[in-house]
């Protein structure tokens, strides 16, 4: 199924946002500056702050930005949320789990993981060299054992968080905010429901979905990745977004969640960096409520040969260059290139979904197939 309306607006979008190239200089300056400005407030409020703020008991408030939601915080009655707060300031040295994994990688490898890795990125990671010996899978084009990629993907977006609304804005020329939009209008989301927003990173969606539930409802956004839950949280607690939890979860799990927990489950442009995809879809039907409903948001596999060869040649030359310059990372924007190959087709993840219990599944194609919105529901 393709929207053909949705691709026109796109198509019109790009070509004004590419004739007018000057402009993105100016975005660009803009952008870092306002971040810059975010990030200096941020270490001004945190280095004047107690040392009773790392306390993993301490309550969750707007004042408070070094902790995530924690089970006595939440509302009487609401099951999500229920995890076990990690703490904020973690000694890799003294630290033998992770010690013992980076002891498993490449010289190079450890050197990333010590510079960058964050161990609650690396919460109930069910991929281990004890459960998966050296099982492989895919990280970008490279091969890497199954009980690796968590963190390598960890590393990808722990170094780009601070600039990854920016980069969103220049790599899609803002047409990224067109196709959350349009997937928000599948949502079916109402007054008063619960939604989990998985991989929700810097809270697109959950900033919609919390003014859509209201006051009766509740909104979690979740990820699995720290350093982009922090700057989702500062960005929501700034726009007044009080009825949203931001809680540390891994997506082939949702261990904090309990089973029907949520009217609404979206991911986007999350699902292409899980390990193991028919395990994390197994376990949103696992949580969702019966007759509700999954939406997925990702990169998919373009319709025309011609747009696909065009595609590839802008992912693989412009998107590097444009993570080294404005965020100072090349690496991880070819890993973004490589990992949108390596994701299922939109028939391939259909399948997928019905396969995990998901019923009248569909998809929609945008942009001529460069985004795909899928769709199904729990009987």
């Amino acid at each position: 199924m393709t929207d053909n309306s949705n691709n026109n607006v796109d198509t019109n979008a790009e070509i004004n946002a590419t004739s007018h190239g000057h402009l993105q200089d100016k975005l660009v300056k803009d952008s870092i500056a306002n971040n810059q400005n975010i990030t200096d407030q941020v270490k001004a409020r945190q280095s004047s702050g107690s040392s009773a703020s790392l306390n993993a008991n301490a309550a969750v408030d707007s004042s408070n930005n070094n902790n995530f939601t924690q089970v006595q915080d939440l509302p009487t009655g609401t099951p999500q949320g229920q995890q076990t707060t990690m703490p904020n300031t973690i000694n890799n040295n003294t630290n033998p789990t992770l010690n013992d994994r980076a002891s498993t990688t490449s010289a190079q490898a450890q050197t990333t993981k010590q510079t960058l890795f964050n161990q609650r990125d690396d919460i109930n990671n069910p991929h281990t060299p004890d459960t998966d010996g050296n099982e492989q899978t895919h990280f970008g084009y490279k091969t890497v054992n199954k009980a690796e990629k968590q963190a390598r993907v960890a590393d990808v977006f722990t170094s780009v968080a601070k600039k990854y609304d920016i980069m969103n804005d220049l790599m899609s020329f803002g047409i990224h905010r067109l196709w959350k939009r349009y997937a928000i209008s599948l949502s079916g989301v109402r007054s008063g429901q619960h939604v989990l927003d998985i991989a929700g990173g810097t809270g697109d969606l959950a900033k919609v979905f919390s003014r859509e539930v209201g006051r009766n409802g509740h909104v979690v956004l979740s990820d699995i990745n720290a350093a982009m839950l922090e700057v989702g949280r500062e960005r929501l607690i700034n726009a007044g977004c009080n009825n949203v939890d931001f809680v540390l979860a891994n997506a082939e799990t949702l261990a904090p969640f309990d089973d029907e927990s949520f009217d609404l489950v979206t991911i986007s442009f999350g699902l292409r960096n899980v390990t193991d995809k028919d395990a994390a879809l197994k376990a949103m039907y696992r949580v969702l409520k019966p007759g509700g409903r999954l939406l997925i948001l990702e990169f998919s596999k373009p319709v025309f040969e011609p747009l696909s060869k065009a595609y590839d040649l802008y992912s693989f030359t412009a998107l590097p260059i444009m993570g080294k310059l404005v965020a100072n990372d090349s690496e991880s924007y070819q890993y973004l290139a490589e990992s949108i190959r390596m994701h299922p087709n939109q028939q391939t993840l259909k399948q997928m979904m019905q396969q995990a219990g998901f019923e009248n599944c569909d998809y929609h194609n945008l942009t001529a197939g460069i985004v795909a919105v899928h769709r199904g529901f729990k009987a």
